[in-house]
């Protein structure tokens, strides 16, 4: 009886871990000014529209993005980051929309672009300019 009464627990705890709110579990505060960011998000993450995420480097766009990720329909799929000052103006085409054996000198294998690889999901593009 008193196994019972244990696994009982057991099962009332996962299940309210499972119901636990998990979407925000990176961004930190509980604010008035963050949890207009947080209803903000919300409803970000129900459409379908391109968004644009303002802010100095270092400030959490790549947080926030993968927070409306982890909100959207697209969250069972693809969340590709890439830092594109991090890729030479010569290579990032090439890294965006791929390329194919033998495009170009060195092409010596096809490449799957980001843009592919993100399909269905989120291309998150950083540090752009």
């Amino acid at each position: 009886m008193v196994e019972k009464q244990e696994l009982l627990k057991e099962v009332l705890y996962l299940r309210s871990e499972i119901a636990r709110d998990h979407r925000f579990e990176n961004l930190v505060g509980r604010n008035a000014r963050m949890q207009e960011i947080y209803d903000l998000v919300s409803r970000i993450a129900n459409n379908n529209a391109t968004v644009l995420l303002n802010g100095e480097s270092g400030t959490g766009k790549e947080v926030l993005a993968r927070a409306i990720h982890q909100q959207s329909n697209r969250s069972q799929r693809p969340f590709v980051a890439v830092n594109c000052a991090a890729i030479p103006a010569e290579l990032l085409e090439s890294e965006l929309f791929g390329h194919e054996k033998g495009a170009f000198t060195g092409a010596i294998a096809t490449k799957v672009g980001k843009f592919e690889l993100a399909t269905g999901g989120t291309l998150f593009l950083d540090e752009i300019g």
